[in-house]
């Protein structure tokens, strides 16, 4: 049998937890066909003796958002033997997006990962305005890694909101009907999940705190409960935890009444070494 790659003699950790061992690896079809003592030449092949060889790790929390939409290498990430990022984390990002609300959405990535304004405005195409069509436009994009998109709820409550969005104002019934819509249409489409942030370590670049900050469990319900009724989709948040018992218990609601899982960031504060 003759297969597209054969990476020969390194030493496996299969992330099974298993002992390392030395084997063969074989891949045809873009999926791994055999591992152990390959007996079928490869179309290429690879002597990994004194090598680890691993499956791809996977990088749940990046902020590629504007770099997949125009390069076609992820790095650093493609540098360190990550083939999957997951992106879109704490609620930052640029979908959906009218076209007057571009420059709030890049002064917020801004702000929050020290990424270049003028590199982003200069970079990204714009060439989506909702959620399902910036999934299309990364879907013509060719990358070292693959990568997958969250729903962002900085983007989607500016896109429903405005200003009242951006200013951090409480957001109505009909506010939070239609941010759940947007977030079951989302993951219907192809996205990974929601994420938000609750933490004053995220602002823009002119120093306003994230549209996010304060968005009350209701909103955060809504949307969550929109996941649920799609039966798809991880809730990502990042928080300061500054009353940690009563944000712990809001997480534990949100994921009883949507049944879907959570990810929470924690972030080590020197200012609180026991928190």
């Amino acid at each position: 049998m003759k297969h597209d790659l054969v990476i020969r003699n390194g030493t496996l950790a299969d992330g099974t937890g298993s002992p390392l061992r030395t084997a063969d690896v074989a891949i045809a079809g873009g999926r791994i066909a055999e591992v152990g003592a390959v007996s079928g030449s490869g179309a290429e092949e690879i002597d990994a003796r004194g090598l680890l060889v691993t499956p791809g790790f996977v990088d749940i929390h990046t902020h590629y958002d504007g770099q997949a939409t125009w390069g076609s290498r992820l790095a650093p990430s493609s540098w360190h033997g990550v083939t999957t990022v997951v992106m879109g984390n704490c609620g930052v990002g640029f979908a959906p997006c009218r076209r007057e609300d571009h420059d709030t959405l890049i002064r917020l990535m801004e702000g929050v990962e020290d990424i270049p304004g003028a590199v982003l405005a200069e970079g990204l195409p714009w060439n989506w305005e909702t959620f399902p069509e910036f999934l299309d436009s990364l879907a013509t994009r060719r990358c070292d890694v693959d990568f997958a998109a969250q729903l962002p709820h900085a983007a989607l409550r500016v896109y429903v909101m405005g200003k009242r969005g951006a200013d951090r104002e409480p957001a109505t019934a009909a506010d939070i009907a239609a941010m759940a819509g947007i977030a079951a249409e989302a993951v219907e489409a192809g996205a990974l999940g929601f994420s938000t942030s609750r933490t004053l370590n995220h602002r823009s670049s002119d120093g306003q705190p994230t549209p996010t900050l304060t968005a009350a469990e209701d909103e955060l319900l809504g949307i969550a409960r929109a996941l649920g009724a799609a039966g798809k989709g991880v809730l990502q948040f990042v928080s300061d935890f500054t009353d940690s018992e009563r944000e712990m218990a809001m997480l534990r609601r949100l994921v009883e009444a949507s049944g879907r899982p959570l990810s929470v960031s924690l972030v080590q504060n020197e200012m609180s070494p026991n928190g």
